[in-house]
């Protein structure tokens, strides 16, 4: 059992206007797949997000499954994706039959390399096989370089496709994450800026392909009085009362990404002048929601590792964790292909062996950063050389 003192990295935090649009769909009796939140959901998630449509659905890996899905993604094609992030932005490529191929991440956003993309396409071009698509994905919050992203994949009629789970409420040069490429994806999880205790959504302008994306996830029905299939569909359908939770949620979205800001600034006001410590950038013209605050450590300046501080904290029962493993050192990858930033210059590699992600939770109190930051100063002091 967990202590209630536990400081988690990133925990749900309720507004307390969740409760009556469930209510609602209490007294209304709909509680299965669809309904009244379920559409009010998605309408209000892509008048947020300045989008023309959006459908939600059980996960954001449902939503990239889709989305490979309305890009007809098939067994032998190639889809392209970011090495530095989570395993669910790569396993629905698997799902198709296709093969990834892995992009490396570049230094001012941490994100896919722009460099390595353009050295991918020119050789699969080459090769005569372009990908199907390329998922680019938004990393704790901070938006790729999608100008960059976009006009080299355009020059190749290459399909993107965001990856913005981390990234809902971040903003890109004026437009909100996830609404830049073909299609974009959010993750409702439970330890994301806003929750649903599980859902994702999958956005976009296309109308008609969004429709034929809710058709697919109601188990490809056909129109008819009876029940008949054509094709293969999917469970993959929004609950009524977990898109209530989502409404309440997105209510409080701009405030949630305010408070995650406020504790980014400050651990770095804590950490940010020491060396041998770099905090992930923003890049300009960004906002990043600071879904997580994540930095590296050189521990042959500071004296310390990333280990170090995680096994630290622990001992105090507060979660921090490494960067996410890259993929294409993930024993599932082992044998795809990888493009990296430079030539032998991996630049996720080094940031999975020397980044944290420090408690960034929107409901953490001041007083418990402030714990996290004197748990991580003092071992600082006590192994400074």
């Amino acid at each position: 059992m967990q202590s209630k003192d536990r400081i988690f990295l990133s925990s749900p935090h309720m507004s307390g206007r969740e409760q009556k649009y469930i209510q609602e769909a209490f007294d209304l009796n709909w509680i299965a797949p669809l309904g009244n939140n379920v559409d009010g959901f998605e309408e209000e998630l892509a008048e947020y997000n300045s989008i023309s449509n959006a459908a939600v659905v059980i996960s954001g890996t449902a939503a990239i499954h889709l989305a490979l899905k309305l890009l007809n993604v098939n067994a032998g094609d190639v889809v392209f994706c970011s090495t530095l992030t989570f395993v669910a932005s790569v396993n629905p490529v698997l799902y198709q039959g296709a093969t990834p191929v892995l992009i490396d991440s570049e230094t001012d956003t941490w994100n896919m390399s722009p460099e390595a993309l353009k050295r991918a396409l020119w050789e699969a071009k080459e090769n005569g096989k372009l990908p199907k698509a390329v998922i680019v994905v938004h990393l704790y919050g901070q938006s790729a370089k999608m100008d960059e992203i976009m006009s080299i994949c355009s020059s190749y009629n290459v399909p993107v496709i965001e990856d913005a789970a981390e990234s809902l409420g971040s903003e890109y040069k004026g437009r909100k994450s996830g609404t830049i490429g073909d299609y974009g994806i959010y993750s409702f999880n439970g330890n994301k800026i806003i929750t649903t205790s599980g859902g994702g959504a999958l956005v976009s302008n296309d109308k008609e392909a969004l429709q034929r994306a809710r058709f697919l996830a109601t188990q490809a029905r056909d129109p008819a009085v009876h029940y008949q299939h054509s094709e293969i569909g999917y469970n993959y359908r929004m609950s009524n009362i977990v898109a209530g939770i989502g409404r309440g949620q997105l209510e409080v979205l701009d405030e949630r990404v305010e408070q995650r800001r406020a504790i980014f600034e400050r651990y770095y006001e804590a950490f940010g002048k020491i060396e041998g410590i770099t905090f992930q950038p923003e890049l300009e013209g960004t906002k990043s929601n600071r879904w997580l605050t994540a930095l590296t450590i050189n521990p042959n300046i500071t004296g310390i590792t990333r280990n170090d501080i995680i096994e630290r904290l622990a001992e105090e029962d507060i979660e921090a964790r490494p960067v996410w493993k890259p993929m294409h050192l993930q024993p599932l990858f082992e044998n795809v292909k990888y493009y990296s930033h430079e030539e032998k210059n991996g630049v996720s590699d080094y940031l999975f062996e020397y980044g944290i992600c420090l408690p960034s939770g929107s409901n953490m109190e001041e007083d418990q950063q402030q714990r996290v930051i004197s748990i991580i100063e003092n071992l600082l002091n006590s192994n400074s050389k």
